[in-house]
């Protein structure tokens, strides 16, 4: 009884997202209290199922964020990229997907994607196109950028800890495929956007006509700004080392933020992404009713059953399954399911290092399938909603899907050549 009505509740919640009637965090947050009180799980279990490292950590970031848009920083940076794109929206897509792909692989690719995408939108203003194309463009390249290394994907810092692989190690393993998935993506990206990529000539030479400095608003806030967020940035990447987690650190970021701006506390607190941090709450709990309720295990089992125990067919089978559910569930409280899998996989003879590569690479590249795939994906839809560009579940579905298809089956030959023959 458990198992249909955990199954009925979650299909039922991912319907209403899908349909975009209603604001998905509500529908999210339905969904999670849904399986508290229909006794799928008790209340107790919900709350620990939250995941409040990527909670805060999203905050902290949020709180820096706020801060540092009020320097004048993003229209500085948006006019820059203009120009050194010269103007040219192809081209500027380019440099933005870029930037985002290497931000991702070298901090992660929520952190990245809040810093960027307040940017897209000043530069789309002063083109005066749509940020859709380009945000979505950021969305896809920052999971892809992410997927290099240890820290730039939730999942990844998930193996790892459960692993014991290193930094090095992903980023020997898992970075030529995501270089070569990048590169595909970025030769897709034209046709995909054609027709949001054109811009008149009056707003280009409007725009590289702009003087840059003039936007500055506050240059002691802004170095302030700077400086706090680099510390925060190099704390990211030595987090492991300190014993402290991502969280913590963008949380002493933002604390010694707001001591040093000498803003109002209570300004700053009002322009963090609540929705989002809500969203994320929720689908914690509807995801850890299905993981309760024993279904994703059944699933995974049953694959599982179906290779035979055959090394080849368990890893790609494995890449495919993480890379479907993975647009479908949350990838991080999926990742956290699998990892018992993969070990017992391990014990049972088969070689683990090529699973561990195959559950990150599904799970990191299969998060760009939908807007709800993946963490990035999430906070960028709200900041687009909130300035008026809302993209919603189905306008966002053929993009995804398009890049999850390509990455998995570049992903395929990837396991093959390097682990498998």
């Amino acid at each position: 009884m458990t198992v249909t009505v955990a199954a009925v509740v979650f299909l039922l919640t991912y319907a209403v997202i899908a349909s975009d009637r209603v604001d998905k965090t509500l529908t999210a947050l339905a969904g999670g209290l849904a399986m508290i009180l229909l006794q799928v799980i008790d209340q107790h279990e919900g709350l620990a199922a939250v995941d409040f490292n990527v909670i805060f950590l999203l905050a902290g970031m949020m709180i820096m964020a706020s801060i540092l848009r009020r320097t004048g920083f993003f229209q500085w940076l948006a006019i820059r990229a203009s120009k050194v794109a010269d103007g040219q929206p192809f081209r500027l897509l380019i440099v933005l997907s870029l930037l985002s792909a290497g931000l991702s692989a070298v901090l992660d690719n929520v952190t990245t994607v809040v810093l960027l995408a307040p940017v897209t939108l000043s530069i789309a203003s002063i083109l005066g196109i749509s940020p859709i194309p380009f945000l979505v463009s950021e969305i896809l390249a920052s999971n892809i950028g992410g997927t290099a290394t240890l820290i730039g994907d939730p999942p990844n810092i998930l193996i790892g800890s459960a692993s014991g692989l290193s930094f090095d190690a992903f980023l020997v393993n898992m970075g030529p495929a995501a270089v070569v998935v990048l590169l595909v993506f970025l030769a897709t990206v034209r046709p995909l956007f054609r027709s949001g990529l054109s811009v008149a000539p009056e707003a280009r030479e409007a725009v590289l006509a702009l003087d840059e400095n003039e936007v500055i608003a506050d240059r002691r806030l802004l170095r302030v700004s700077l400086l706090v967020i680099g510390a925060t940035l190099l704390g990211f990447l030595v987090h492991g080392a300190l014993g402290y987690e991502p969280a913590t650190v963008a949380l002493a970021g933002a604390t010694v933020l707001l001591l040093l701006s000498r803003l109002e506390v209570e300004s700053v607190l009002r322009e963090i992404e609540w929705p989002t941090l809500f969203f994320f709450i929720g689908l914690f709990i509807l995801v850890e009713g299905v993981v309760h309720a024993g279904i994703i295990d059944a699933v995974a089992s049953r694959l599982f059953d179906l290779t035979g125990g055959d090394a080849t067919v368990t890893t790609i089978g494995l890449l495919w399954l993480s890379g479907i559910a993975s647009g479908i569930v949350d990838n991080i409280p999926y990742t956290a399911t699998m990892i018992p899998i993969v070990q017992d996989l391990g014990r049972a003879g088969l070689p683990i290092e090529p699973l561990w590569w195959s559950l990150a690479l599904g799970a990191c590249l299969g998060g760009n399938a939908t807007i709800i795939g993946a963490s990035a994906n999430v906070v960028v839809a709200n900041l687009a909603g909130r300035s008026g560009h809302p993209i919603t579940f189905r306008a966002f579905l053929p993009y995804g899907l398009l890049v999850v298809a390509e990455s998995l089956v570049i992903a395929t030959g990837y396991l093959v050549l390097r682990y498998l023959l």
